[in-house]
């Protein structure tokens, strides 16, 4: 496992509560089923935000820099010689740091549509399955909303294609259908197909 999750905040009656808050309904006790859970995620609205999980990497630097790219709270190991008594000049990219990272739910859908992507580097691509892998134990509905770009635009947007859109839409009853793209992209993803 390369994923360790420190915290996960998620006060998912909370979010319904702010749900309702939208459509001047009251607030309520009730806890939010699986499939609000799944239509909220897939629909990006606000209250996403407020889910947020806590986790640390040991991985190469070079992954931290891709990683600190996107807009969440980015903790990373410092490479300094007053710090490490090493010269960071003979330091390679590819040294492990520490790495801890804060987001919310719309920066991991966000980030995950990036770093999932085939067309993304190897290694970084790993963590970032490695993630969605161990937060399917934590938070199903969120883990199986993280997806690559493909799936989430119904279509490849780089310069070059990798052809994996392809090969998933070819098993997807109704490529039109976001929650059948999703679905058919887990079965491979979860079944060791992903790639």
């Amino acid at each position: 496992m390369k994923t360790r999750f420190n915290k996960i905040d998620a006060d998912w009656t909370n979010v319904k509560n702010k749900c309702r808050t939208t459509v001047n309904k009251l607030y309520t006790d009730n806890e939010a089923s699986p499939e609000f859970k799944r239509k909220l995620l897939i629909s990006e609205h606000s209250p996403i935000r407020l889910l947020n999980i806590d986790w640390s990497w040991i991985l190469p630097s070079y992954s931290a820099t891709h990683f600190s790219r996107h807009k969440w709270e980015c903790f990373i190991g410092t490479q300094r010689s007053d710090r490490t008594g090493i010269d960071r000049h003979k330091i390679t990219q590819d040294v492990d740091v520490p790495f801890d990272g804060y987001a919310n739910a719309q920066n991991l859908i966000d980030t995950a549509r990036k770093r999932l992507c085939f067309m993304a580097d190897p290694v970084t691509r790993s963590y970032m399955e490695d993630f969605k892998r161990e937060l399917r134990g934590h938070q199903i509905e969120l883990s199986d909303v993280l997806v690559p770009n493909c799936i989430y635009r119904c279509g490849c947007p780089e310069f070059e294609t990798c052809g994996y859109f392809k090969k998933v839409i070819e098993k997807c009853a109704d490529i039109t259908n976001i929650q059948e793209r999703y679905n058919t992209y887990n079965s491979y993803f979860y079944g060791g197909d992903a790639d």
